[in-house]
């Protein structure tokens, strides 16, 4: 079920979002400030590309990760939240779109906390 719930979700926008959030990763290592920050958008495009049949774990990350956490929430976290937040209801009025709403809110929350987790 997972493969083919997959194969529908890259039809129906995974693949144009799963590029969105590389070319966001590619545009964030310009800098080397911003190399960390693009290294997560590339997480996130992995589980974007293919996210049926993954789970995500919001783990340890530390001192260094609570802080490029505060900054990522600060500077994106919060907008790609609302955004996979957003998009998740839309999918959720149907009873067909029930199974993508819920990749979405997972999305929502990689989105906002990003640092420190781990995708399984």
């Amino acid at each position: 079920m997972s493969f083919l719930g997959n194969i529908i979700w890259l039809l129906l926008g995974g693949l144009v979002a799963a590029i969105a959030w590389a070319v966001a990763g590619l545009i964030l290592c310009v800098t080397i400030i911003g190399i960390p920050f693009g290294v997560q958008c590339f997480k996130i495009s992995a589980l974007v590309l293919w996210p049926f049949g993954k789970e995500i774990e919001i783990g340890n990350f530390g001192v260094g990760g609570l802080l490029f956490n505060i900054l990522w929430i600060i500077l994106f976290g919060w907008e790609f939240a609302i955004a996979h937040l957003v998009t998740g209801v839309i999918f959720c009025i149907s009873i067909i779109g029930i199974p993508f709403g819920l990749q979405h809110f997972k999305l929502a929350q990689l989105g906002l906390i990003p640092f420190g987790a781990k995708i399984r």
